[in-house]
């Protein structure tokens, strides 16, 4: 096994300095532009993950945790590498993975990549996993949610006195909420870490580091078929109530994040050569921030496009063809 150098080690270090200072931007910045800086801080970890491979990503991983932790709290520190660090260095990882094509029935001068909609499964988990850790660590519960509903109505109340809600309707509405939430932000989380895992991948491939070779995102992004069962589950818990639906709303919003994904990477390839292409995508993008109608089609569209692409590269010593991907 090859160590890794000094040289290696440190640029590493630099990659979790820079990512500990966008996280430490974000805690003090508005709610919006906070999580433009949360996003962009998995960057560096990506970016030395693909390109200088797993002790660069370890490095910086462990690099920005420590500053976290010294200058803010551990807590923090633990928060920010379960949220960040810890999902950007495992896709870096699993991105350079790669093996002889012969293995999976192929030709022998190619090998085969780690598989996209398996990165994004991996992801969906990761996330799913620490929205329910960072909730157990808040306590998150209707002791949290409840005061946010009081202060709707309280204001509403405000503007309109003669408004009076009714209790039942209150009660579902904490309710519903309470879901939400974990759902909500976990579904946010995916789509930014894949947003920037995507960028990562495109500077990587332009700086000539990058070992992966640059994929059509419209064909190969889909989810694996494995993450419809995962997702069912989750569905199926939310009728338990309690812990259960706490859970299953969490694994709706990260994996239905995945499958919206994967819809609208449909939606692009389907739309190929279509001179109507580029109004249809806006008018697209632009109905599923309003409505949500929209967005159970792009989910649907997901739901029924699942499969692996791989990706092949020649092997070092072949004379080979170009890459290719292969749907399994």
């Amino acid at each position: 096994m090859k160590r890794p150098n000094l040289r290696t080690l440190l640029i590493g270090a630099l990659a979790g300095l820079t990512a500990a200072l966008l996280v430490l931007g974000a805690s003090v910045q508005p709610s919006f532009f906070s999580a433009l800086l949360y996003t962009a801080s998995a960057l560096p970890i990506l970016l030395v993950g693909l390109g200088w491979g797993n002790a660069a990503a370890i490095s910086a991983v462990v690099t920005a945790a420590a500053l976290g932790a010294v200058f803010i709290s551990p807590s923090f520190a633990l928060i920010m590498t379960l949220v960040t660090l810890l999902p950007a260095g495992w896709l870096s990882h699993l991105a350079n993975l790669a093996r002889p094509a012969s293995e999976l029935g192929g030709p022998d001068h190619l090998l085969a990549w780690y598989p996209l909609s398996d990165i994004l499964l991996h992801l969906c988990g990761l996330v799913t996993i620490a929205v329910i850790v960072i909730g157990v660590i808040i306590g998150y519960g209707p002791e949290i949610t409840d005061p946010i509903v009081d202060l709707l109505i309280a204001s509403v109340k405000q503007q309109q006195p003669e408004f009076m809600p009714d209790p039942a309707a209150t009660a579902q509405t904490k309710s519903l909420i309470l879901l939400m939430l974990p759902a909500v932000q976990g579904g946010m989380w995916v789509s930014m870490l894949f947003a920037a895992y995507y960028f990562a991948v495109r500077i990587v491939a332009a700086s000539g580091r990058g070992l992966r070779p640059r994929e059509d995102i419209p064909s190969s992004l889909r989810m694996n078929r494995n993450s419809i069962f995962i997702f069912l589950a989750g569905l199926a818990a939310c009728f338990f109530g309690g812990v259960p639906a706490l859970v299953g709303a969490t694994v709706i919003g990260t994996f239905g994040a995945g499958f919206m994904l994967s819809g609208f990477a449909s939606l692009h390839f389907r739309t190929r050569g279509k001179d109507w292409r580029i109004p249809a995508l806006i008018l697209c993008y632009l109905a599923s921030m309003l409505m949500l109608l929209p967005v159970f089609l792009i989910l649907v569209l997901g739901l029924s496009d699942t499969r692996k692409a791989i990706a092949l590269t020649p092997t070092k010593d072949a004379d080979a063809p170009k890459q290719s991907d292969t749907k399994i």
